[in-house]
């Protein structure tokens, strides 16, 4: 979630960078202020949406039979979720918790934990930031001086590559140079591993 959610990378940074003797909580940004107005609008259109069906829907579900009156509540939920599912967008954070012998990642919805895996560490494992193109476009296949700003570049992602083989993704970001002072962040905790 690395190219929308960005990790911190140095523990200046205090309100998402928490060093706390050998336990480093890190937490992702949130989304840019200009989301908002992206979701202030959405809601907007929903109760209007709300607004226009409103009359028909609750007349069906008073006069219908019990089919329709399912239907209608059954779309009358699916419009009062949708502005909780958009600001959960804005409501989730991703953490990970660095120690010398585990690493956690936790995934939070407002303030809740949702998911959770804590992985034991083995000094053989390992955090490595690989590169990620799933699909070349027409311009990086050329590769012409004059179309390279239109090339697919992918991204990069950071593995926790485990003893026994399993590579485990920890997050992902356009920048290399971000994930590696991550990465090098998380090994000045965990330990000595590359």
């Amino acid at each position: 979630m690395g190219l929308m959610y960005p990790f911190p990378v140095s523990t200046e940074e205090t309100d998402f960078a928490d060093k706390k003797g050998d336990k480093l909580t890190l937490k992702t940004y949130g989304l840019p202020y200009i989301f908002w107005i992206y979701a202030l609008c959405s809601v907007a259109v929903i109760f209007f949406m709300f607004l226009a069906v409103k009359a028909p829907v609750f007349k069906l579900i008073e006069l219908g039979n019990e089919t329709d009156a399912t239907l209608g509540n059954a779309l009358l939920t699916f419009i009062g979720l949708l502005p909780v599912v958009i600001f959960s967008f804005f409501f989730y954070e991703k953490r990970l918790v660095a120690s010398p012998s585990a690493l956690e990642l936790e995934h939070r919805f407002f303030g809740l934990k949702v998911f959770f895996k804590k992985f034991v560490l083995d000094p053989t494992d390992s955090l490595q930031v690989e590169s990620f193109l799933s699909s070349p476009n027409v311009a990086r296949q050329k590769e012409k001086e004059d179309s390279q700003g239109f090339q697919n570049k992918g991204y990069f992602v950071l593995y926790l590559s485990s003893h026994d083989g399993k590579k485990v993704f920890i997050d992902r970001h356009s920048r290399k140079t971000d994930l590696e002072k991550l990465k090098n962040l998380l090994v000045s905790v965990i330990g000595p591993k590359t």
